[in-house]
């Protein structure tokens, strides 16, 4: 048995009469092909000595595998079959293995544990399949060795929801066989030795049946059906994989196979996995070293304690930094704090939180009336209103009150961080942060560079995203930033078609029938239409808006007349409590305007159009944005819409859709329309870089600024 090389990625290591195999692939350990062949050899090794007794299969680093290397599915010659035939190998082995798990224990590393015989775990390990999250199920018999162990009701639950569970589950439900408090390898092979003493038995999932009669009558039936409303395209699939579970091992996994090949090579996981490897590219900032020092965040204040103030305060709080929030009186502050004591028992009446961690985060939250309690703080956000006058004047009023080094944070949406910046007095110190309602639960992070933001408050704040749990992406200053100056041409279209005859619900429609979570209308009216028209009326005193009083004149008018939305019950649509219903009053409003603008009326507007002069402006945007490199790559455009947008994953964002739609075909469109509907004001315009990309037949996905 040969000593480790430090090259290798494998390593096996003899501990008397036990051996220890430990995979080093920094940083999660992924299984790749190269991971594989270095398995395989090593597995040669133990073969051959038959003194060694047991096998104990462990990893360096901060977790065991979790996962495999995403990035060789897109390999001409990919094939799961070798990591596959590795498993049944180690599954084979007439000498007890012993997975000793520790950090995150997921997909490929999950079905490593599994063709082991026995699973020991630290106390903090997680376990899940999350390949459901990429439009993939489980490729390496996870879908047929998952059921034989924990039975195919649990085993489907578990595959089908990409989520993951702690050790004390997965020890309830039988996944591992203990939970250890020493160090993986030591853990593991003390438990190696005791099954030693005790005879050393082997164990295999591929001879164990699963027990069709726990399976109710219809289950799986019941669960196709349930598949076709999950958001994720995999789902069904996930479904007769886990069925073939009650067949033959063999049967299982020919079924596993061929569902995994077809689903690796769809449209829907190709996205999928776009918006995965453009997530991890989001964090990386284009002219900024690894090594940029960060500021301490060891406390946070924030200004406004409103429903968005009060959501980012949540943030910090869950991850265990000590908050106060300051409110111009004791009533709104008073407010403020009872609703998120309100919102933390709420979710402890689901069994979410314990009262322990309730009281814990509690315990965390300060509130004052006076803005001097922000003087020691070490990043404060400002969550006032969206006006610019009052959030220079609340920058104002921090650039004098914070100590020195504080980073000053303004949440705005699409107000002038540069603007903002100044009126503090330290514009190196200011950053904008664009949480998006309601702030504790929307995983996207804006993080607003202004001309002056110092490099190292940059840094801070993207690890800061990362340590709130939130999808961080760097955007320039412009109105609207990225996502908000994308969704301008889509609510300026939403509103010229239902001022041409559309309703509502046909707007709607079109968006949600690529699988947007819901429509313009329905997305605004629950924001707060209010909200919206400020915006724009903000912009408008800026001098931002085109010279055309039709522009977004709905949304200005029913903001006129009180119709905020489901806050109103009237918006877009009147509301039954949550449930939106066709109004009238909206068509009525509608018609009034466009006679008023000499907007044409229509009896009916093709579908086709409204998808096209919905979406085909907001990508010609989306080139806008990356021509002025508002956005350092098309990949954050995507991660964007899809954390904060309700954008579907499977169509991978709007900058990836435009490449499967075809940019040639998006820019006859837009030109088309310019010219029949006329373009004064430039909304029809192709950008300079949309053209240029279609006329040579590129990728706008394959954008890379010059640097």
């Amino acid at each position: 048995m040969s000593g480790p090389q430090p090259t290798d990625l494998v390593r096996l290591e003899r501990h008397g009469d036990c051996a220890l195999l430990r995979i080093a692939n920094p940083p999660v350990n992924a299984i790749s092909p190269e991971v594989v062949g270095q398995l395989g050899t090593v597995l040669d090794a133990f073969d051959e000595d038959n003194s060694v007794r047991a096998l104990v299969i462990a990893c360096a680093g901060r977790t065991f595998v979790a996962g495999g290397d995403i990035a060789s599915f897109d390999r001409p010659d990919f094939s799961a079959a070798p990591f596959n035939r590795l498993l049944a190998r180690i599954e084979a082995l007439d000498r007890p293995v012993v997975a000793a798990m520790h950090g995150t224990v997921l997909g490929g590393g999950l079905e490593l544990a599994l063709a082991c015989h026995w699973r020991v775990a630290e106390r903090a390990t997680q376990f899940g399949f999350p390949e459901v999250k990429l439009g993939l199920l489980p490729g390496s018999l996870g879908t047929q060795r998952l059921p034989r162990l924990v039975g195919a009701q649990l085993a489907l639950e578990l595959i089908q929801s990409g989520s993951s569970i702690p050790a004390e589950e997965a020890s309830r439900i039988g996944l591992i066989d203990g939970i250890e408090e020493d160090e993986p390898a030591e853990a593991g092979m003390a438990y190696a030795r005791r099954l030693l003493e005790n005879g050393g038995r082997t164990r295999r999932l591929s001879t164990r049946p699963v027990d069709a009669t726990s399976v109710p009558a219809g289950f799986f039936d019941q669960a196709l059906v349930r598949a076709k409303d999950s958001p994720y395209p995999a789902a069904a699939a996930i479904v007769e994989a886990v069925q073939a579970s009650l067949h033959s091992f063999a049967e299982g996994e020919a079924v596993e196979a061929r569902l995994f090949e077809r689903l690796r090579a769809s449209q829907e996981s190709l996205a999928m996995r776009h918006l995965f490897f453009a997530q991890r590219e989001a964090g990386k900032i284009p002219g900024l070293p690894k090594d940029t020092c960060t500021r301490a965040i060891s406390s946070v204040g924030v200004l406004g304690g409103g429903t968005m103030g009060r959501g980012i305060a949540m943030n910090f709080l869950n991850a265990g930094i000590p908050t106060v929030i300051v409110e111009n009186a004791k009533e709104p502050l008073d407010r403020a704090i009872a609703s998120i004591r309100s919102l933390y028992q709420a979710t402890a009446a689901k069994g979410r939180l314990t009262d322990a961690e309730v009281d814990a985060r509690l315990a965390l939250l300060g509130g004052s009336t006076d803005d001097a309690s922000l003087a020691d703080r070490d990043l404060v956000i400002e969550a006032v209103f969206e006006n610019m006058d009052l959030k220079k004047q609340v920058m104002r009023r921090l650039g004098q009150v914070c100590k020195r080094g504080a980073i000053l944070a303004t949440n705005t949406s699409t107000l002038d961080v540069n603007a903002l910046g100044a009126a503090s007095g330290r514009a190196r110190d200011v950053v904008g942060m664009h949480f998006f309602s309601p702030a504790n639960v929307m995983r996207l992070l804006e993080v607003v560079r202004g001309a002056e933001t110092a490099p190292d408050v940059l840094a801070t704040v993207m690890q800061a995203a990362r340590t709130i749990g939130k999808v961080g992406v760097v955007s320039g200053v412009c109105y609207g930033f990225i996502g908000n100056r994308m969704a301008e041409p889509y609510m300026r279209e939403a509103e010229f078609l239902i001022m041409e005859g559309a309703h509502p619900a046909d707007v709607d429609r079109a968006a949600e029938s690529i699988g947007m979570a819901m429509g313009p209308c329905r997305m605004l009216d629950m924001a707060g239409i209010d909200v919206g028209a400020k915006t724009v009326i903000e912009y408008d005193k800026a001098g931002g808006l085109p010279p055309d009083n039709s522009y977004r004149a709905l949304a200005r008018r029913m903001f006129e007349l009180g119709r905020f939305g489901q806050k109103t019950r009237a918006g877009y649509y009147r509301y039954d409590g949550r449930n939106p219903l066709p109004d009238d009053e909206t068509l009525r409003i509608a018609g009034e305007l466009a006679e008023r603008h000499r907007i044409a009326r229509r009896a009916s507007i093709p579908q086709e159009e409204v998808f096209e002069r919905l979406f085909y402006p907001m990508i010609n945007e989306a080139a806008r944005i990356l021509e002025q490199g508002i956005a350092y790559r098309p990949g954050d455009i995507d991660v964007v819409w899809a954390s904060g947008y309700g954008f579907p994953d499977h169509k991978g964002g709007p900058v990836y859709m435009a490449d499967t739609i075809g940019l040639k075909r998006i820019v006859e469109r837009l030109e088309r329309y310019g010219r029949e509907r006329g373009n004064p004001y430039g909304y029809w315009t192709p950008s300079a870089l949309l053209k240029h990309f279609a006329a040579s037949g590129r990728r706008l996905s394959d954008w890379r600024k010059q640097q």
